[in-house]
């Protein structure tokens, strides 16, 4: 078995007179990624190996999330669709992975590797950290693909506040 931890990065501020890569996050984005990573933590859902994408608002989510484990930071990852996300996933070696990316990629993504969607009404919509975890009847990642993941868990920051 192998699971995934799909984050969408914290609310990022739009007011930062910066380029897109390097906006960071906003107020109240610095509050969601550690109500998420509390929420990872509490239901026993961490990582062995976070991929995350060098842009600075992904990079602030993980560091907000608490969690400790090996991270690298790929480019592949900012504003990558699907396709590009699923390639990156095949790449990865822990038997729990987290990713972190963007909208609308991530969102997509978690759609299509899903065999069904968790029943969330922001599931869809993939609002800013939301995260999904989802299981593989798999041992490598290479064989992962779409719509054959198995959704167990969904959550939205403000769920948790």
């Amino acid at each position: 078995m192998r699971r995934l931890i799909l984050v969408r990065h914290a609310k990022s501020d739009w007011s930062a007179a910066l380029e897109d890569h390097a906006r960071p996050l906003n107020k109240r984005g610095r509050r969601s990624a550690p109500l998420i990573g509390g929420w990872l933590r509490e239901r026993g859902y961490l990582p062995e190996e976070v991929i995350c994408s060098d842009a600075a608002r992904t990079r602030e989510t993980f560091a907000g999330l608490g969690i400790d484990a090996p991270v690298s930071y790929t480019r592949l990852l900012y504003h990558a669709e699907a396709p590009e996300i699923l390639e990156v996933l095949r790449g990865a070696s822990g038997a729990t992975v987290a990713l972190i990316g963007h909208n609308p990629g991530i969102g997509a993504f978690a759609g299509r590797i899903v065999a069904r969607p968790p029943a969330h009404p922001r599931f869809h919509d993939y609002p800013t950290a939301a995260t999904l975890v989802a299981e593989f009847d798999i041992d490598r990642w290479r064989d992962a693909d779409f719509g054959t993941a198995r959704a167990v868990d969904f959550v939205v920051p403000r769920e948790l506040e």
